[in-house]
């Protein structure tokens, strides 16, 4: 199971225990604010997009949304969702429990600016009904992350 390999990732760390399973579903940014007791843009939302150089994942904060014309000049390719099933077969998990932790190889992490305004986030553990508290030095630390990319719209 996906939220086995996450576990085991974040055991490297020393962060397995942290993860925390719902007896509800987390797998919007809605449920998983409600589930966790936290505002929605303090999720920490995982997206998958398919470049040139392969599948990668952008972390972003809960309210934030890709920025066409950015996400252009940064990764040189127009923005392509991951479908469902192709989340699955590159990255290793289900839509709903995508995250950076126990993915892949060959999958590159990327941190969006719009989760630096936050002392901690909530990214999910690889199922519809987990997640975890990380600062955001934590987060850089366990997600194996390339860089911080500006690819978000401005927040109102």
């Amino acid at each position: 199971m996906a939220i086995d390999k996450a576990r085991e990732h974040l055991k490297k760390y020393g962060f397995e225990d942290r993860v925390k399973e719902f007896d509800v579903s987390s797998a919007t940014v809605e449920l998983a604010a409600k589930a966790v007791g936290v505002e929605p843009c303090r999720i920490a939302k995982t997206l998958s997009f398919m470049t040139k150089e392969g599948p990668i994942l952008i972390v972003t904060a809960g309210d934030a949304r890709i920025d066409n014309k950015k996400y252009k000049d940064q990764f040189h390719v127009k923005a392509k969702m991951l479908t469902p099933e192709e989340v699955i077969e590159l990255v290793g998990h289900a839509v709903g429990g995508v995250c950076p932790f126990g993915i892949k190889e060959g999958v590159f992490v990327y941190l969006d600016e719009s989760l630096k305004r936050f002392e901690t986030v909530f990214p999910a553990c690889g199922s519809s009904n987990s997640a975890i508290e990380l600062t955001i030095s934590e987060l850089e630390q366990c997600s194996g992350y390339v860089a911080w990319v500006d690819i978000s719209k401005e927040i109102a």
